[in-house]
C-alpha cells in the first residue's frame, strides 16, 4: 500500500528553518532564565532520593531501539517477498527508521554539547543541584555529560510525529503523551526544560523527514520506470 502524505501535513524547508530558529531561541531563553529556577523548585518539592529511585525509568528508550530494528528487518523481509505492506505496517516501518535515525543523531549531539544533568542520579555524576555545575562542556563525552538533548523526548517525538501525519484523528492523544513525557522528565529533574525542547524538535524533525521518504521513493520509482520505458522506445526506433 502506498502512503500518501497530504501537502498541508508536511512542511517546507523554509518552514523547518524558521522552526529551527524559534527552537534555538526558546532553548537560549530557557537556558538563561528558566532551567535553573525550575530545577531548584523541583528539587525542593521532591522527596529525598527520588532521582535514585526513578533511575530505572531512564532506560525505557533502550529496548525501543531493538524493537525498531526487529520491526525494520521483519517488514523489510516482507517487502523482499514481494508482498505489499498494509498502511499500519508501512507506518511502523517509517517509525522504525525514524526512531533508529533519531537515536543515532541524538547520541552524537549529546557528545557534541556535553551538558551536565540537573540532579546527581548516575554514578555520582556532576550536576547543578549537587555541585553547582551548569552549562555545556563541548565534545566532552560520557554519561555524566549527556543531558542535552533529551533522549526520551527525542524517541517519543520521533514516533509520535509519524503517527501525527498518518493518523491525524488521534492528535489529541499524541499531544497528551508528549506533554506527559515533558512534565515527567522536568518534574522528576531528569532533564532541564531546554533539554526537552531540543529533544522534541529533533524527534519531530526526524519523524517528518522519515514520513516524506515513501513519497520520495515513489517519485524515484516513477522516474526509473519512465527512463526504462524511454530506453525501450529508443532501442525500438534504432531497430
Amino acid at each position: 500500500m502506498t502512503l500518501i502524505v497530504q501537502r498541508y501535513d508536511m512542511i517546507s524547508l523554509r518552514q523547518w528553518l524558521c522552526a529551527l530558529a524559534l527552537t534555538g531561541l526558546a532553548i537560549v531563553i530557557s537556558f538563561y532564565w528558566f532551567d535553573r529556577r525550575i530545577a531548584l523548585f523541583v528539587h525542593n518539592q521532591l522527596p529525598h532520593g527520588t532521582p535514585k529511585v526513578a533511575e530505572p525509568l531512564t532506560y525505557i528508550p533502550d529496548p525501543l531501539i531493538w524493537i525498531a530494528a526487529i520491526t525494520f528487518v521483519a517488514l523489510g523481509l516482507v517487502g523482499l517477498k514481494g508482498r505489499s505492506l498494509s498502511k499500519m505496517q508501512s507506518v511502523l516501518l517509517v517509525c522504525s527508521v525514524s526512531l533508529i535515525v533519531a537515536e543515532t543523531i541524538k547520541n552524537e549531539l549529546k557528545f557534541v554539547f556535553g551538558r551536565t544533568w540537573p540532579e546527581t542520579w548516575h554514578q555520582n555524576n556532576p550536576s547543578f543541584i549537587s555541585d553547582g555545575i551548569y552549562g555545556f562542556n563541548w565534545f566532552h563525552g560520557g554519561q555524566a555529560y549527556a543531558s542535552f538533548p533529551s533522549g526520551h523526548m527525542t524517541a517519543v517525538c520521533a514516533v509520535i510525529s509519524v503517527f501525527w501525519i498518518y493518523y491525524p484523528q488521534l492528535r489529541v492523544i499524541y499531544s497528551t503523551i508528549v506533554l506527559a513525557g515533558l512534565v515527567s522528565l522536568v518534574g522528576a529533574n531528569f532533564h532541564f526544560l531546554s533539554d526537552c525542547i531540543a529533544g522534541a524538535f529533533l524527534g519531530v524533525s526526524i519523524g517528518l523527514m522519515a514520513s516524506n521518504m515513501p513519497a520520495s521513493i515513489q517519485q524515484m520509482k516513477r522516474g526509473l520506470t519512465w527512463e526504462s520505458d524511454s530506453s525501450v522506445r529508443q532501442s525500438r526506433k534504432q531497430i
